[in-house]
């Protein structure tokens, strides 16, 4: 309640008391002068009548001032009530409150984003119906978090990293009246994090790479050389063994071109490249591709990014290479383009048998690999051609196959 409200019963009481005074001192006065008073009665009840509207003329001027007192403390209870509801559905950070039975109050548009949800449906339903574990668990045991993070799956399958934190709600006395949760979005800032990680970990591999790749290189030489020679004086029940050695020495120089390809450090060399052209260029590159597999390219032939062209030719012919391998019986194959902020958002999508959730994480780790002749680098140099372009490279699963999501500075 405002000041002004709050002294409006003391001031009515004030007045009720000057007019009662007021009205006995002309009584007094009207008794001692009776005889005066009888000679000229007339004129004396003119004065009290006079008297009595004139103070209830005051008093309605007074109920006025009063009333227009009233209507700006309502009104300035209201301008802050407002203010502070702005600031709340402004403010980035999620924000819900609940009642002591944790039962939702309210939640600001932040929350809503975040979470996928709309207000007036959350607002007077239990935190269980809207929360999953293990955020319903933490709020269930009422344990004031000042900072948490949890990993957090949300209805549609979207999987957020949430940083929270969780206490008591009180009124202006002090009293407990429920509780408030107020969290945020950090699953782009864990993405950054795992990148650098992994970044730091590909550099220490690269440079070990390096050296075995030159190791390995000499000595195969020396056995495709004598391979060579030997295929001109063997005998013809022995050239498919010879031949059998051949195939085998260009697998291992394609593996160590890869580890070359893996530890060599990166330059760019920037251009303008017309996305469509690029990818046309590399889908046509990879036998059987097309023959296998529907390709849907919903790419404007205007779109043009800025890369180094020969690298991320590499690392596009590599996404397109390994969709390829998901779906030896046929499928479908598509890449897509999108504005993402400050960047140009580019999937890759496949309807193979997708990606095992265990294994995720990994696939961009150096030698890691489930094929039977693969070797575990092809993904490893698509991360390190796009994070060498300040970029990122994303996986995810779909509901049948695989999609991966890259992203580059916008031109």
């Amino acid at each position: 309640m405002s000041p002004e409200l709050a002294y409006l019963p003391i001031f009515i009481f004030l007045i009720v008391i000057f007019i009662f005074f007021y009205l006995l001192k002309a009584f007094l006065k009207f008794g001692s002068q009776k005889k005066k008073m009888e000679q000229k009665d007339t004129s004396h009840v003119g004065f009290v009548v006079d008297t009595f509207h004139e103070l209830v003329s005051k008093l309605k001027e007074k109920e006025k001032e009063l009333e227009v007192l009233k209507k700006l403390a309502e009104q300035r209870a209201g301008d802050v009530e407002s203010y502070n509801r702005n600031i709340l559905q402004s403010v980035p950070s999620g924000v819900i409150s609940f009642d002591r039975d944790l039962r939702i109050k309210t939640m600001n548009s932040s929350a809503e984003k975040i979470l996928g949800i709309e207000a007036e449906d959350a607002i007077g339903r239990n935190c269980e119906e809207l929360f999953k574990n293990p955020i319903a668990k933490l709020l269930k045991e009422r344990t004031p978090i000042e900072r948490g993070e949890v990993q957090y799956k949300l209805s549609d399958g979207r999987e957020l990293w949430l940083g929270l934190t969780f206490s008591p709600l009180r009124d202006n006395a002090g009293k407990e009246i429920g509780n408030i949760l107020v969290f945020t979005d950090l699953t782009e800032l864990k993405a950054l994090e795992s990148q650098a990680e992994l970044r730091k970990r590909l550099s220490s591999l690269g440079e070990m790479s390096a050296g075995i790749a030159h190791e390995l290189r000499n000595p195969l030489g020396v056995i495709a050389g004598y391979t060579k020679l030997l295929s001109r004086k063997a005998d013809a029940a022995l050239i498919p063994t010879v031949e059998a050695i051949s195939k085998e020495i260009e697998v291992m120089d394609r593996i160590i071109s890869d580890f070359l390809s893996f530890a060599r450090p990166v330059e760019l060399t920037l251009s303008k490249i017309n996305l469509n052209e690029v990818i046309n260029s590399c889908v046509s590159s990879i036998a059987g591709v097309r023959g296998n597999a529907e390709i849907l390219l919903d790419i404007d032939k205007s779109v043009f990014i800025s890369g180094d062209e020969i690298l991320l030719r590499q690392a596009f012919t590599n996404l397109i290479q390994n969709a390829a391998d998901a779906m030896k019986d046929g499928g479908k194959l598509s890449f897509g383009y999108a504005k993402a902020g400050g960047y140009a958002e580019i999937t890759v999508s496949d309807t193979g048998h997708g990606i095992p959730e265990g294994i995720k994480d990994k696939i961009f780790l150096p030698f890691y690999t489930t094929k039977e002749k693969g070797t575990g680098l092809g993904l490893a140099i698509v991360h390190k051609i796009i994070v060498s372009h300040g970029g990122s490279v994303s996986v995810e699963r779909a509901d049948k196959g695989t999609i991966f999501r890259i992203k580059l500075p916008a031109s």
